[in-house]
């Protein structure tokens, strides 16, 4: 019987790899992020593409990313933040997968750092504007949202059981 993929989607530094990482341990599944595929692609950093291409070509590559992914079997999907923002991404990865929206408050995203972050850096500002325009559509895409959970581990423990249980349904 073919494994449903487990995608996460949420704002930049919301956890998505690192909880993905977390999952591939609990769940014994491999991990793949869309941004690392991205990169592999292009054969340069996701801000290299940014600075030289800028967001449009970044986001043809992103889809590129989100069809390779969800044409993949049994595996979790860690997204980068702005993967909602074309309806054919989330097409493809709810086709093959059950997505989760980990529902982090910017206000904990804000003492990070972020400077690798294109669409994020520096700018605190811009975390709120992002996640005001965002959380309607990852709140649309999501069959499940996972909020007020403080670290990796406990989100992680959280999509797991979530995700037996709908694999079981």
């Amino acid at each position: 019987m073919p494994r449903k993929n487990l995608v996460l989607i949420g704002m930049p530094g919301s956890g998505k790899t690192k909880i993905s990482e977390a999952l591939s341990a609990l769940l014994d599944m491999p991990a793949v992020d869309t941004d690392a595929l991205v990169e592999e692609a292009a054969g340069r950093s996701i801000p290299d593409i940014f600075a030289s291409d800028g967001e449009d070509a970044f986001r043809v590559l992103e889809t590129a990313a989100a069809h390779q992914a969800a044409g993949m079997e049994g595996v979790i999907i860690a997204t980068g933040g702005g993967i909602v923002l074309r309806a054919e991404n989330m097409e493809a990865l709810g086709a093959t997968g059950v997505v989760f929206f980990r529902d982090r408050d910017p206000a904990a995203i804000l003492g990070e750092d972020h400077s690798g972050r294109p669409l994020i850096g520096s700018h605190s500002e811009r975390i709120w504007t992002l996640y005001r325009q965002r959380l309607p559509l990852y709140q649309k895409y999501a069959d499940h949202t996972i909020s007020h959970t403080d670290t990796v581990e406990e989100a992680a423990a959280i999509i797991a059981e979530l995700y037996i249980k709908e694999c079981q349904g």
